[in-house]
């Protein structure tokens, strides 16, 4: 659980905790846009690589619908994996304008147990495969500068999200 109690816990923070799931909680601003001050911020906070921080996408598939998708926040989605793996022919990213109304979260701040809480699991949730080599990543904690280290699996077995190859290749 949370070493934090000087900080109010997010709602996503409260469903780790009721559920069991161990989470470190970490304070950064990640829309900051000089990548040097983030940098700076995760090695301060011990992070080890920035690709262990990993974005949430929100996405419209033509047959399913909203679909979320979780891979590092360096790398790029490939709508056309996305797809494949989700029995659609096409995917495409939620306008902005409709993010939150879709999600519920802000841009910067979805996070996939709060979404999948939230839309009582109705949105399919996808893993890229490199958190499974990762095993601990940090996601949104749903509210902007906050972020939670979370074990990948053990998160997808909550959510029951799928692990695929969602990147661009190189």
């Amino acid at each position: 659980m949370s070493k934090h109690s000087k900080i109010k816990k997010t709602q996503v923070e409260q469903l780790l905790d009721k559920n069991g799931i161990i989470y470190k909680s970490l304070e950064i601003n990640f829309l900051n846009p000089d990548k040097e001050h983030v940098i700076q911020a995760l090695k301060t906070a011990g992070v080890a690589r920035e690709s262990l921080i990993y974005k949430t996408l929100a996405s419209n598939g033509d047959k399913t619908g909203p679909l979320i998708a979780v891979l590092p926040v360096t790398e790029h989605l490939n709508e056309k994996k996305l797809a494949q793996v989700s029995g659609n022919k096409k995917t495409e990213m939620i306008p902005l304008r409709d993010l939150q109304k879709t999600t519920d979260y802000v841009h910067g701040a979805n996070n996939p147990v709060g979404i999948w809480h939230n839309h009582h699991g109705k949105f399919p949730i996808y893993f890229d495969n490199r958190a499974l080599v990762d095993e601990s990543i940090y996601v949104s904690a749903g509210e902007l500068g906050r972020s939670d280290l979370i074990d990948a699996k053990q998160v997808a077995e909550l959510i029951g999200a799928v692990f695929a190859d969602l990147i661009m290749d190189q």
